[in-house]
């Protein structure tokens, strides 16, 4: 059964105002900051890795050749840098038992 739900920042700095005790705003720019320096490391070409959870890697994709599906026209696809997530054995693990 897949569910529809999202986990929003709102509702991860909820549970850590809970779970801490520290304030809504405080947890929130928590959260917010975290966030902020896994872009920035993206950005910078870093992978980010967070121990029982998973990595963010990115990866150079080369020049390549596409097809319009409608039309069959070929087209080329520009080389671009993509973020690509790999679970953690962990989560996996955890995914599986639901």
């Amino acid at each position: 059964m897949r569910s529809t739900d999202t986990l929003t920042r709102a509702e991860i700095a909820e549970a850590i105002h809970r779970k801490l005790g520290i304030s809504r705003s405080d947890s929130l720019a928590m959260v917010e900051s975290i966030l902020q320096h896994m872009c920035a490391a993206l950005s910078h070409g870093e992978n980010v890795k967070i121990s029982g959870f998973g990595t963010f890697l990115l990866r150079d994709k080369g020049e390549r050749v596409g097809r319009n599906p409608k039309t069959g026209v070929e087209v080329p696809i520009t080389p671009r840098r993509v973020m690509t997530f790999r679970a953690s054995q962990m989560l996996k693990d955890r995914i599986a038992e639901l």
